[in-house]
């Protein structure tokens, strides 16, 4: 499933959990594979299946280092449940490069602090 690839790295930065920064050497990876492998605790209801929104990412800067929405993804666009800029992070495949993202308001857990 994992691409790992010494020249290239990976970065995503949770920028309303205090900046939080995943780097990692492992290219073409689901986007929520990488969050939990560092231990970071993210919603996703349907078991990562791409069937609900829970996952929601908002991708402030680094779109480009994403492969193009999947079908599952461009269906909850259709339906207005994904706007412009968000993506399911159990769909969102990284290529490489870096991502900053949010966690969406609605999907944000009662125990966990975030930084906005």
């Amino acid at each position: 499933m994992f691409t790992k690839v010494n020249e290239q790295m990976s970065r995503i930065v949770i920028q309303n959990l205090f900046n939080r920064t995943i780097n990692s050497d492992v290219v073409d990876c689901k986007v929520i594979e990488l969050i939990h492998e560092n231990g970071i605790d993210w919603m996703h209801a349907c078991g990562k299946k791409g069937r609900c929104t829970t996952c929601k990412i908002i991708v402030v800067k680094g779109a480009e280092n994403l492969f193009p929405l999947n079908e599952s993804e461009l269906n909850f666009a259709t339906q207005g449940r994904l706007q412009p800029g968000e993506r399911l992070a159990c769909q969102a495949i990284l290529h490489s490069g870096e991502i900053q993202v949010k966690v969406a308001e609605i999907n944000k857990f009662p125990h966990i602090q975030y930084s906005e």
